[in-house]
């Protein structure tokens, strides 16, 4: 199975790009989704985040309080590698798991900090990395209105994520996203069309 590990800054147009694949019945294996269930209440991430955080960070349903814990790692960030430690190793098996149940002729799997996750990341799944990019003040401006978050936050997210140039030293494909939709839609056209051919001899 070819896997396309589709990663970009925030604010780049990751979803965008993820949703066109997903029209062209490219199946779409989200990271984030994953992070979701992989700490799913009574499940045994949870129970490792509960014993090594506390019981405060658990909500009266039984789930997990995720504004909580991230306004905790925001205040201690050497928390959030022990989080990582936690989550990632679950987050990267049901991410196997779903790869193994793809049909289609390829799949897309998208990674906000794919490039980020070091060796025991979901790099190592990919078979090949799309960069989605953009300019600062896109980032900025896109982020800003999807979420309603200040410069400030939206600055010190982009401080935690590889900079732009690091992210194109690593891709195999970038997409630029700097103009209108159909503009993105173009591009990433020609790269199904890629990825078509290169499934055809996996």
């Amino acid at each position: 199975m070819l896997v396309i590990g589709l990663t970009g800054g925030i604010g780049s147009g990751k979803t965008q790009a993820s949703d066109w694949f997903a029209t062209q019945n490219i199946g779409i294996i989200d990271a984030d989704i994953l992070a979701r269930q992989v700490v799913e209440k009574d499940s045994p991430a949870l129970q490792q985040i509960i014993n090594t955080f506390g019981e405060w960070l658990i909500q009266t349903d039984g789930s997990l309080n995720r504004k909580a814990l991230r306004n905790y790692i925001f205040t201690y960030p050497d928390a959030l590698t022990t989080l990582q430690n936690i989550t990632h190793p679950a987050i990267r098996e049901l991410a196997k798991q779903q790869i193994t149940q793809v049909t289609t002729a390829y799949c897309i799997l998208v990674v906000p900090l794919l490039l980020e996750g070091g060796e025991n990341g979901l790099k190592s799944l990919c078979q090949r990395v799309l960069v989605i990019d953009t300019d600062e003040n896109n980032q900025i401006q896109r982020a800003s209105q999807r979420d309603g978050q200040t410069i400030e936050q939206i600055q010190a997210i982009m401080n935690h994520q590889l900079s732009r140039e690091q992210r194109l030293q690593q891709a195999d494909d970038v997409v630029v996203n700097n103009g209108t939709v159909a503009e993105l839609y173009t591009q990433l056209a020609v790269l199904h069309q890629h990825y078509l051919s290169l499934a055809t001899q996996d």
